[in-house]
C-alpha cells in the first residue's frame, strides 16, 4: 500500500500549486525539496547589507494576483499582504519625460499624444474580455471556453511585437512603451508570438496592477507553504532526488524540473523517442541580475518613475530591439534593455529605517560569464542621475549563479525554456497533454510546460489536473 497518492518534486510556485491542488481534493500527498527551504526561484535573502531584504528571483507578481487558482487561496490567512503603486510599471526617455502605466487605462492613454486611440483600440477589448480569456491563455493549447474573444486575441498575439507597434502606433515613445512589456518574453520583438508578452502583462497591469508581497517575495511562498500544511501536505527539504526508486512509492509523481534536469532522474520509464525530444527543447536567454543597497529611493527625473515598482529603461524602440536581437546573436549592446524593480518606495518593511533596495537585471545570452554591473549601472544613470552615488553597496550574479541558486534556471533561463511559436503551448514536446510523459506514473508540472514562465502556479495546476482524471476520476 502507498504511503502517498501523490509526490511532487520540486517546492517552487508550480510543484506547490500542484501539491495544492492535489490535497485540496483529500489526496495524501508530500513535496521532495533538494533546497533547505521552499520557494525555487522565489525568494527573499539579505544579499548585500544586514538588514536589507532583496528577493533573490521574482520580485513582482503580477500573474500571482491573476492566477486563476492562486487567487482564490486564502493566502491573506497566512500573513500575505500585497502592496499596490500607484502605477503598475513606468517607462523613462532621456528627455526627462516618462510614460506610466495606471490601472486606469484612459489615463494611460491619455499620455500617448496621437496614439491615444490606437492604444485604447489595441489593449481595451483585451481587458475587457479578460475575465473570459484568462484562464485560457493561462493554460495548455485547447479549445477555449470562448473561442471569439480567444481568436481576437490571438489576431494581435501571433505577431511579432514590432509588427504590432508598426501597425498601431506613430510616436516612438509609445512603441518603447509597449516594448517595455514585450521585452520580458526575452526574444527578439521581431518574433512571432513576442507582442502576446506585451498584451498580456499590459493587459494585467490595467486589469490587477502589479502589485508585490509586503516583506518580501518569500512571503507569497510561506503563504503557500502554510496553506498547503494546513491541508495536510507535507514537505521535506534538503532531498536531492536523483532515482524516482529512492522515493516513496504513490501513484503519481510530479516533478517540478525542467527537460535536462527530468533526464537526469533514474528509474523513469520513458520511450527513447520521447527522451530524444527532450533532448532537443531549447532554453532561452539568461539573466544577469544585480541587488543594491541603497541610501535613498533611485533619483529619477520623472516623477512617474518614483510612483512605480517596476521601471523599463530602453529610450527609443530601436535600442530596446538592438539590446533583445543581440542577445541571441551574442552581440551584446552597451544600452541594453532594463528591467528594474523598486520596492522600498512602497514597503519599508525591506529595508533599514530611512535606506532603500532595488533590483534590476538584463537579458543575457544563455550561460554567459560576463559582469555587466557597470553597464546596468549606467543605463539607470540615463534615467537617474547620481544613482551610483546612492549605492552602499552591491550584488551580482551571473547565468551560472543564477543556476546554482536554482537548478530550474538552466544557463540563467527564467522561463524554464524559450517561449517562442513552436514552444509557447506545445513545451516541453507536442503531445496531447503536454504533462504527462511515457510513464504513466511521472507528470512534469515545472514551466517548461504551459503557460510557461512566471509565478502563476498554473502550470502546476494544470498537471494536476492530469493526474487526477489519469489516476482519481472520482476525485476530479
Amino acid at each position: 500500500m502507498s504511503k502517498y497518492d501523490a509526490i511532487v518534486i520540486g517546492c517552487g510556485s508550480n510543484g506547490i500549486a500542484a501539491a495544492i491542488r492535489l490535497q485540496e481534493k483529500g489526496l495524501k500527498t508530500a513535496i521532495f525539496e533538494q533546497a533547505s527551504v521552499p520557494g525555487g526561484a522565489t525568494k527573499t535573502q539579505e544579499l548585500t547589507l544586514p538588514g536589507f531584504k532583496h528577493d533573490v528571483g521574482s520580485a513582482i507578481m503580477p500573474l500571482g494576483l491573476a492566477s486563476p487558482f492562486f487567487k482564490d487561496l486564502p493566502l491573506q490567512q497566512y500573513g500575505l499582504e500585497w502592496i499596490f503603486p500607484e502605477i503598475a510599471y513606468a517607462h523613462p526617455f532621456e528627455d526627462g519625460t516618462a510614460f506610466g502605466c495606471y490601472k486606469d487605462i484612459h489615463a494611460t492613454a491619455a499620455q500617448l499624444g496621437e496614439d491615444e486611440e490606437a492604444y485604447l483600440n489595441l489593449i481595451k477589448p483585451l481587458l475587457d474580455n479578460w475575465d473570459k480569456l484568462g484562464e485560457d491563455l493561462l493554460g495548455p493549447l485547447g479549445i477555449p471556453d470562448h473561442p471569439m474573444a480567444f481568436m481576437k486575441f490571438g489576431l494581435k498575439a501571433l505577431p511579432s511585437a514590432k509588427i504590432i507597434v508598426d501597425r498601431y502606433f506613430k510616436n516612438d515613445k509609445t512603441k518603447a512603451f509597449f516594448y517595455g512589456s514585450a521585452a520580458h518574453s526575452t526574444l527578439p520583438l521581431t518574433t512571432l508570438a513576442s507582442a502576446s508578452f506585451g498584451l498580456v502583462l499590459t493587459t494585467s497591469a490595467h486589469k490587477y496592477n502589479w502589485p508585490f508581497p509586503k516583506g518580501g517575495a518569500g512571503n507569497f511562498i510561506n503563504a503557500l507553504t502554510e496553506h498547503y500544511r494546513s491541508l495536510g501536505g507535507e514537505i521535506y527539504c534538503n532531498n536531492w532526488v536523483e532515482d524516482i526508486r529512492d522515493l516513496p512509492n504513490a501513484y503519481a509523481y510530479l516533478f517540478d524540473l525542467t527537460p535536462r534536469q527530468l533526464l537526469k532522474i533514474k528509474g523513469l520509464n520513458f520511450s527513447s523517442l520521447y527522451r530524444k525530444r527532450l533532448e532537443s527543447y531549447e532554453y532561452g536567454a539568461g539573466v544577469f541580475k544585480m541587488d543594491w543597497a541603497l541610501s535613498e529611493p533611485i533619483p529619477f527625473t520623472n516623477e512617474k518613475c518614483r510612483k512605480a515598482a517596476t521601471i523599463h529603461l530602453g529610450f527609443t524602440p530601436q535600442e530596446i530591439e538592438n539590446s533583445e536581437k543581440g542577445i541571441h546573436d551574442k552581440n551584446m549592446t552597451k544600452t541594453p534593455y532594463v528591467l528594474i524593480a523598486q520596492h522600498t518606495p512602497f514597503d519599508s518593511s525591506r529595508a533599514p529605517e530611512g535606506k532603500h533596495t532595488a533590483w534590476a537585471y538584463i537579458h543575457v545570452p544563455n550561460g554567459s560569464t560576463v559582469d555587466y554591473s557597470e553597464i546596468i549601472e549606467n543605463q539607470i544613470e540615463r534615467a537617474a542621475p547620481g544613482f551610483k552615488d546612492t549605492i552602499l553597496e552591491r550584488s551580482s550574479m551571473n547565468t551560472v549563479d543564477m543556476q546554482m541558486f536554482d537548478p530550474n534556471l538552466i544557463g540563467g533561463d527564467i522561463n524554464g525554456g524559450k517561449q517562442d511559436i513552436t514552444q509557447l503551448f506545445t513545451r516541453p514536446v507536442a503531445r496531447i497533454s503536454p504533462y504527462s510523459t511515457p510513464d504513466p506514473r511521472v507528470y512534469i508540472c515545472s514551466s517548461s510546460t504551459p503557460p510557461g514562465g512566471g509565478v502563476h502556479g498554473m502550470c502546476g495546476f494544470h498537471a494536476a489536473q492530469k493526474a487526477l482524471k489519469d489516476h482519481f476520476k472520482e476525485l476530479k
